[in-house]
């Protein structure tokens, strides 16, 4: 029998309970007592999907072991070099809950570092926070890190939350379609629901301009059927909330079926690879027009060919990542939250704890991000778990990604919710 991503993320979570009542003590390496640090080396862990239907976000994985190296081949953080074990979890929350025990109890890392997608994080964060092991930077805008603060207190996000993400959406549709019939397809788990919630949120009363929504699971091999539903009744206008596969998939198999909406595509889909991937398969109408939303700059838009960061951006992926597609945003991005991390490792000082790099990850405020757009500032309060709250509206153009309107801060569209 196939489960479905619910049925997964349920049989983590008991594997999480198991593990939590079973655990031994971690070994403890440094001189505080806390594992995965001595005088010279600071272990973290992850988990990407180097495999498996979310395979595309490998390059997650790869663009932050290539920081992490450069920050090394550099004098590494106050005097220790970055050991970063991180492993194939398949996007699968029960490989993750075993490969996390496996990084905390054997492998004894200091923190777990930028795991990636809603499913596997939400599964592997009880047993992290039990353990008081620092969850930290998820790669995943799911608006329970904000919400659920207080009683997970180490887990902290990095972009920008779902909901205000799905929110800025409704906004744009609203004035610029406000008759509009919206079709949505969203991924049938935490992930995607925060996307229709946040979408249902920002539409109000109006929210009965969505004439059909459509859900996948990730073992689902395309999402043809749920295309030629959307069309079939009758939207105009088109939202994608799904991981890089099915969102190349949803816009090539749009185009193929001859219907051509208004399309808004989740921001952790728009990458160059996801867009190149559909307008190979079906032409340029396939992806001109997308409306999504950018917080990154994007290495395949020339505009940016002398700017400081992108240049460092090149440097890097030319030593640590030869041969890779410059072009693909997942690589910047990795950089992006690497930088974080090294930030937060080196304000908590050469005395570092795991309670003291929670700490400071509580209180930062980071400006000099080379690898955010311009006025994009990373910010956190002890009840703010979202560092990036900023995104800029942009719509793919003959293969680049064209700004408009001014750059908003998601705590203007949400406020307190964003908590």
């Amino acid at each position: 029998m196939k489960l479905g991503v619910r049925q997964l993320a349920l049989a983590a979570l008991a594997a999480v309970f198991a593990l939590a009542a079973t655990a031994g003590p971690s070994a403890p390496v440094g001189a505080a007592g806390d594992p995965g640090l001595s005088s010279t080396e600071i272990v973290l862990g992850g988990t990407h999907p180097f495999s498996g239907p979310a395979s595309a976000y490998g390059a997650y994985g790869k663009g932050v072991e290539a920081y992490f190296a450069y920050v090394n081949d550099h004098g590494g953080v106050n005097g220790r070099k970055i050991t970063y074990k991180d492993l194939d979890d398949g996007y699968s929350p029960p490989q993750a809950v075993q490969l996390v025990r496996q990084l905390v109890e054997d492998d004894h890392v200091f923190a777990m570092f930028n795991t990636l997608g809603t499913p596997v994080n939400t599964a592997i964060r009880p047993y992290l926070n039990q353990k008081e092991v620092p969850q930290l930077f998820v790669a995943s805008g799911a608006s329970t890190w904000g919400r659920d603060s207080a009683k997970f207190p180490w887990t902290i996000g990095w972009q920008p939350n779902y909901q205000s993400e799905s929110i800025l959406y409704a906004q744009n549709l609203l004035k610029e379609h406000p008759n509009a019939k919206i079709g949505v397809l969203y991924q049938n788990d935490d992930y995607g629901q925060d996307y229709l919630d946040g979408l249902n949120k920002g539409l109000g009363a109006k929210k009965n301009l969505i004439v059909k929504a459509a859900s996948y699971e990730v073992t689902d091999p395309d999402v043809s059927s749920q295309i030629a539903g959307l069309k079939a009744a009758g939207a105009d206008t088109f939202f994608i909330f799904a991981t890089p596969k099915f969102s190349s998939q949803a816009l090539a198999i749009a185009a193929q079926q001859s219907w051509h909406p208004t399309i808004y595509l989740n921001n952790v889909s728009s990458s160059q690879t996801t867009m190149r991937a559909a307008t190979t398969a079906a032409g340029a109408a396939a992806t001109n027009g997308v409306i999504t939303t950018l917080y990154s700059k994007d290495p395949g838009d020339p505009k940016w060919a002398a700017d400081s960061g992108m240049k460092l951006y090149m440097e890097i992926m030319a030593k640590y990542v030869p041969g890779a597609d410059t072009a693909n945003g997942y690589y910047l991005n990795a950089m992006g939250v690497a930088f974080t991390m090294v930030d937060a490792l080196t304000k908590a000082g050469k005395e570092i704890t795991r309670r003291k790099l929670m700490d400071t990850a509580e209180h930062l405020r980071e400006t000099n991000n080379p690898f955010l757009l311009p006025g994009i500032v990373v910010e956190t309060t002890p009840s703010m778990r979202f560092p990036i709250t900023q995104e800029q509206l942009v719509r793919y153009d003959n293969g680049q990604f064209k700004a408009f309107g001014p750059l908003v801060d998601a705590r203007a569209l949400i406020g307190s919710e964003l908590r």
